[in-house]
């Protein structure tokens, strides 16, 4: 029988009040705490911290705090990663992010969710789908990335657009929930 944790990881149904699962949020919480208390001079201890939160990190990565995310070890970013000011990444399915992406500040990703049947949902129980954005993406500021999306590479995300379907390669979306506004060039 699978782990809490597998169930998790596989974006089956699980408990989230697992004892594994909750040490393992209990971690990223020590880790995103250390990280957000750094000084901007502090770029040594900035890395080190991320390196030991994050799955994976392709060369170079650069995070302002404060920064949240729930587990750390199912997030990877590619060479050039930049994130800006209160970015929150709730992974409890993989969060890959390709190499020279950008977020903007208060950008939001979240594989986490929940069922739509009440019952269930009041039990507690959570699942997961990853998301994917490819490179060279721009997620504009207070953009949000809903769980399952996969967004293409060079697209660039509008400032608070609601991504709720995959976004093809090379274009601008925006809006609530977020729709193709052009093609880029």
């Amino acid at each position: 029988m699978p782990t809490e944790k597998e169930k998790m990881l596989a974006g089956a149904r699980y408990d989230p009040t697992d004892p594994e699962l909750v040490a393992d949020r209990e971690r990223a919480r020590e880790l995103t705490e250390r990280f957000n208390r750094t000084a901007a001079g502090e770029a040594d201890e900035r890395r080190e911290v991320l390196d030991s939160l994050f799955g994976s990190i392709e060369g170079s990565c650069h995070v302002e705090p404060p920064f949240r995310c729930d587990y750390g070890y199912n997030v990877s970013v590619g060479d050039g990663f930049y994130a800006n000011f209160d970015c929150v990444i709730l992974d409890v399915c993989e969060v890959d992010v390709g190499a020279g992406c950008l977020l903007g500040p208060g950008v939001h990703v979240y594989t986490a969710t929940h069922p739509l049947d009440p019952e269930p949902r009041a039990a507690g129980v959570e699942s997961g789908e990853p998301v994917t954005v490819g490179d060279n993406v721009w997620v504009g500021g207070r953009a949000v990335l809903n769980p399952g999306v996969t967004v293409g590479d060079d697209a660039v995300i509008a400032s608070g657009a609601v991504v709720t379907e995959d976004v093809p390669a090379g274009v601008v979306v925006g809006g609530n929930p977020a729709a193709v506004v052009r093609e880029l060039e």
